[in-house]
């Protein structure tokens, strides 16, 4: 296993973007902390807004000069129904509070009334960018408590539709961290390109998201035929396009003023805010679960662990850019390394019976009808397992009481994390850069809210 750490080469050429930029309208951004006065020390860098809602009005200037409004909820720029309440004075942002649950679902709660079986259809809809990977770290959590050995083609399988879905879901973030920014182009060429792979992802399990396809035992159903050549097209054709990704969007001028030096987060608070992902990385920090923590067979292939040198707005992008690129190489070293055999494991208690053999034998009908209907019983006992997502640490805490269903189930789902670093990207920064700094967080609601 490669051990190699890469960091983002800049535009500017510097890795040390300075907090003071000289403009044609002045000194911009932030000047140093010894420079702040004891007044301003107050009001921390990551201090958030705490007036309880309904106590204080939310429009309207206090006598002091500052404004507290809202920003959201709604889908466009907010990456969902986020609400931001900002207190701003004059076009800076002093202090700000993500406030959350507008899509709450109780989908944890949800889990404890529905079979290991049935529990991949409830856990692929949080991270409606990146269902497999839901649905990967649950069955993943259940087979620990089960103790039960997959196949290697099942986890090689795994392997090969989550980096597929990883590759989908940055693709998907660059279109609209595009649109948020003024690039319609990069909106139509991302989603242009996540189409590739949705449909193979429906070629393989019969639906583009929320598929259910990774399931407790191995996978729904082996690859279609010709799949080497179909994943081959794709991943030749995204890499030849993060290129026009590259000269579209990297070098070019407007798009730098909107995020070179915005939303700085700096590895120490990255790592205090419990931030993961390409957040975290961006920041400087080299933390990987694929490299620090294997799991399925990561330890088998060689990539690159992409971090940043500032930790600003730029660097998400350029972290999510190159990753891509390395989720192409391990697409590519899958393709070789595939073997033969089952896809899913031959344990009559876990997996029903082949589909052709429900016509043909009794036997075979009954065991298909009491697994779906009485489902999998996993011995008592509690588990956490946790995978790198495109969006970071997705865990899933499992108990079980011996019955056919979880007793508790708990996500530790990144995009919820994550907006905790808000209020420290935020700080100091101006209003307009609010939208960038929000999409460079890359937040999910359906995980957030669950």
């Amino acid at each position: 296993m490669s051990s190699s750490i890469y960091t983002v080469i800049r535009p500017d050429g510097d890795s040390r973007f300075g907090l003071v930029q000289e403009t044609s309208e002045g000194l911009q951004e932030l000047g140093e902390r010894s420079a702040t006065t004891a007044a301003a020390l107050a009001k921390e860098t990551g201090s958030t807004l705490r007036i309880p809602e309904g106590e204080a009005e939310l429009e309207g200037e206090s006598d002091d000069g500052r404004m507290i409004i809202n920003m959201g909820p709604q889908h466009p720029s907010t990456h969902g129904v986020l609400r931001i309440m900002l207190e701003i004075e004059g076009e800076t942002v002093l202090r700000s509070k993500p406030v959350v649950g507008y899509l709450h679902t109780g989908m944890e709660k949800t889990a404890e009334n529905l079979t290991y079986l049935q529990g991949t259809t409830n856990v692929t809809r949080m991270d409606y960018l990146s269902p497999l990977n839901n649905e990967l770290v649950f069955c993943l959590a259940a087979e620990s408590l089960l103790g039960i050995e997959l196949p290697e083609r099942a986890t090689w399988i795994r392997m090969l539709m989550s980096e597929l879905n990883r590759i989908a879901s940055h693709v998907m973030w660059l279109a609209t961290n595009g649109m948020d920014l003024g690039s319609t182009s990069m909106m139509i060429f991302g989603f242009r390109d996540r189409e590739m792979v949705l449909s193979f992802f429906e070629k393989t399990s019969g639906l583009r998201m929320n598929n259910n396809y990774i399931r407790v035992g191995g996978v729904a159903a082996d690859l279609p035929d010709g799949w080497e050549d179909d994943v081959t097209a794709i991943v030749d054709t995204i890499e030849a396009r993060t290129k026009d990704y590259d000269e579209l969007i990297t070098g070019q001028p407007i798009f730098r003023e909107r995020v070179v030096g915005v939303g700085l987060l700096s590895p120490q608070d990255a790592v205090a805010l419990s931030a993961s992902g390409p957040i975290l990385r961006a920041s400087g920090v080299p933390w990987d679960l694929r490299k620090e923590m294997p799991y399925l067979y990561y330890d088998q292939v060689n990539f690159d662990v992409i971090v940043g040198s500032v930790g600003d707005t730029y660097d998400r992008y350029a972290v999510r850019l190159f990753e891509i690129r390395e989720s192409i190489s391990i697409v590519r070293q899958i393709i070789d390394k595939m073997p033969k055999g089952p896809y899913r494991a031959l344990d009559p208690k876990v997996t029903p019976p082949p589909r052709a053999r429900i016509d043909e034998s009794m036997e075979a009908l009954i065991h298909h009808f009491k697994l779906f209907t009485e489902g999998i019983r996993i011995p008592p006992g509690e588990s956490y397992v946790a995978i790198e997502s495109p969006r970071g640490e997705l865990g899933c805490y499992m108990v079980s009481d011996g019955s056919a269903k979880p007793f508790r189930m708990h996500i530790r789902g990144p995009s919820f994390v994550n907006l905790q670093s808000l209020p420290v990207m935020l700080h100091g920064g101006m209003l307009a850069d609010a939208v960038a700094v929000i999409s460079s967080v890359d937040p999910v609601m359906g995980e957030v809210d669950r």
